[in-house]
């Protein structure tokens, strides 16, 4: 396998590029690995036309269990799905100007020495690759408490009925900012009340009950780019009752009227329940 960076060259240039590394390399098969937030449409086509096979999406190999094994030896601890380095790396920090204590406590403490902590959400799919989802260190203030937002999704996300979790931080005027979650249940669950409540009492019992979403929107699906990337920018505009800003770079645009109207059926719904920032 081998990963080609797009950078919207020419239809014409791409298939002999890969073609010329075939030959090099003495390859009778090149599976792509196309970043589908640079690669160009046309040169997907020209792929295809050329019979070369190829993937969407930043995916990387062969990283290590670490989190996984973190989270066996410490159950009672909530650890958002993170990625980690146990090898050096070109691109990793060398230290913080003028606080290489906060380096270390930063990115080496988590884990143990020896292991890096990048700060990127990951998930791992069927065939063993890795995806990134975003940072884990975007947090909402809710009453002045920093809430994780992927520590929340990965508590929801833990639940045997939720396939897929999205959750964004609205303005409150209660307690700042608090908690909406997106949530595309497995198949053959239906959307209940009582689910609602289950969902909140799990985040609460996983993280505390400053981290119970106020709102629980169900969704099909939840805006990603064409690499996987949920685009927590346009759920947050859709929850405030704000046009969605430039969505060209969807998977699949049709997703956003879809969660204006689950949106706004759940406003017709919703009480105003104080859940996020009670004790």
């Amino acid at each position: 396998m081998a990963a080609f960076e797009g950078n919207k060259a020419e239809t014409a240039t791409i298939v002999p590029v890969i073609n010329a590394f075939k030959t090099a390399h003495q390859l009778t098969d090149v599976t792509v690995v196309a970043d589908a937030g640079m690669i160009a449409e046309a040169n997907l086509v020209a792929l295809q036309a050329a019979g070369l096979s190829f993937i969407l999406g930043a995916r990387i190999p062969y990283l290590p269990d670490v989190v996984l094994e973190w989270r066996d030896k410490h159950p009672d601890e909530v650890v958002p799905d993170g990625l980690v380095l146990t090898q050096p790396w070109p691109s990793m920090l060398r230290t913080l100007y003028a606080d290489p204590d906060r380096f270390v406590s930063t990115y080496f403490d988590r884990f143990g020495p020896g292991i890096y902590f990048v700060g990127d959400g990951a998930r791992r799919d069927e065939d063993g690759y890795f995806w990134i989802t975003g940072r884990i260190d975007d947090v909402i203030n809710v009453s002045g408490h920093r809430l994780s937002t992927a520590e929340i999704e990965s508590a929801l996300v833990a639940h045997p009925a939720v396939a897929e979790a999205a959750v964004i931080a609205v303005s409150d005027e209660l307690t700042g900012q608090s908690v909406v979650a997106y949530v595309t249940l497995r198949a053959g669950v239906s959307a209940e009340p009582v689910l609602e409540d289950a969902l909140r009492q799990h985040v609460a019992e996983r993280i505390g009950k400053l981290a119970r979403p106020k709102r629980i929107i169900w969704a099909e699906d939840v805006p990603k780019t064409r690499s996987g990337k949920i685009m927590r920018r346009l759920l947050r505009d859709i929850a405030e009752g704000r046009n969605p800003g430039d969505a060209t770079t969807l998977r699949d645009a049709s997703v956003l009227a879809k969660l204006q109207q689950a949106t706004a059926q759940d406003d017709k719904g919703f009480t105003g329940t104080p859940e996020t920032g009670s004790k």
